[in-house]
């Protein structure tokens, strides 16, 4: 009887230890159990349960059309649908300029600007406002109607109808030509004008060169089969030996407001790491989500855009690396940051 008695003990050890094994192994076989979908779409899982609006900080929020603003159009998303973290009152402009009174009058607490904005409206304020991320490097291209321009050198004697005047673009574009042994007032015809009146001009031919960033330039070689993507400006950069990376937007927040809310800045950075990965994630309704939010007119060119946009979530001490981008602007013109390369004191380390 003892024998059949631990028999019957080791046996029942034996069903026991298999189950739990066979519990640690389900993530391994997905067809066995539900769990791998949250897994696969973890971003997907707090719209089970939005969020009680007491619960949720009010906060301001401001993007720009465009690339800098594509990363958050699934923070944006998910706010609709009040799974947010922060419950935010959404903006979406055209020019970073609707964007800097609104920062410094205390209507917005966050926005997101060009980096060089972002450093002179730092100066302007005394502190005002401080950098929370880097969320875009690179989005420049000259466009060519045809095939003879191929450097920033080629650009010689040519008109070059642009976009982004007294932000990045500008001050880009006139170092860059400058590198290259050109003399942006006199060796080349810069026409500029609003991104849309390029776009219309390169599709209908009108034009032979422009400066675009993406999605807008995306738009046009969709739009215009002989225009091409003539000069990566993040090529460009590297060709040049230009010092740090090629970092065109960022995301800045009222110094007063990281203060009074540091629960709710916390928060929006979660969320806004979260929503980048998404959108560079792959999801397939990324684009949508872009085109919702109002920030890129179409799903075909924000799709295709997406890849090209070089989105990225860059906080904390990491941020500091812009220095050497902020170097070269200040070489090139100091009025492009307002006249000093921002302290440590600009950046958001909490």
């Amino acid at each position: 009887m003892k024998r059949k008695n631990a028999l019957a003990l080791a046996l029942s050890l034996a069903l026991t230890l298999g189950l739990l094994a066979g519990c640690g192994s389900k993530p391994a076989q997905p067809t066995a159990s539900p769990s791998p979908a949250p897994t696969a779409e973890p971003t997907a899982a707090p719209s089970v349960e939005p969020t009680p609006a007491a619960e949720r900080p009010e906060v301001s929020l401001a993007v720009l059309n465009g690339p800098t603003g594509m990363g958050a159009a699934k923070l944006i998303a998910d706010n609709a649908a009040g799974t947010s973290l922060n419950a935010y009152n959404v903006q979406v402009a055209a020019q970073p300029t609707d964007l800097v009174g609104k920062l410094t009058s205390g209507e917005v607490d966050i926005a997101a600007l060009p980096t060089n904005v972002a450093a002179a409206l730092y100066h302007k304020t005394n502190g005002g406002v401080k950098l929370m991320a880097l969320n875009t490097l690179g989005v420049l291209y000259i466009l060519e109607n045809g095939d003879t321009v191929h450097s920033m050198a080629d650009l010689k004697g040519q008109t070059v109808y642009a976009t982004g005047q007294g932000a990045n673009p500008e001050y880009v574009l006139n170092y860059l030509l400058r590198e290259n042994g050109l003399d942006p007032a006199r060796d080349v015809t810069i026409e500029w004008k609003t991104a849309e009146e390029v776009q219309a001009l390169m599709v209908s031919g009108e034009a032979k060169l422009a400066m675009l960033p993406v999605p807008a330039a995306t738009g046009v070689v969709m739009q215009n089969k002989d225009v091409r993507l003539a000069v990566d400006f993040n090529q460009a950069w590297e060709d040049a030996g230009a010092e740090g990376t090629l970092t065109m937007g960022c995301i800045v927040a009222r110094t007063a407001f990281l203060e009074e809310k540091p629960q709710a800045a916390e928060n929006f950075l979660k969320e806004y790491a979260d929503s980048i990965s998404y959108i560079t994630g792959g999801a397939e309704d990324a684009a949508k989500l872009v085109v919702d939010a109002g920030i890129v007119p179409k799903e075909p060119i924000a799709k295709a855009a997406i890849p090209q946009a070089n989105l990225v979530c860059v906080t904390g001490e990491d941020m500091t690396g812009i220095q050497q981008y902020y170097e070269v602007l200040f070489e090139a013109d100091p009025s492009s940051i307002g006249g000093g390369i921002p302290d440590d004191g600009f950046y958001y380390l909490p």
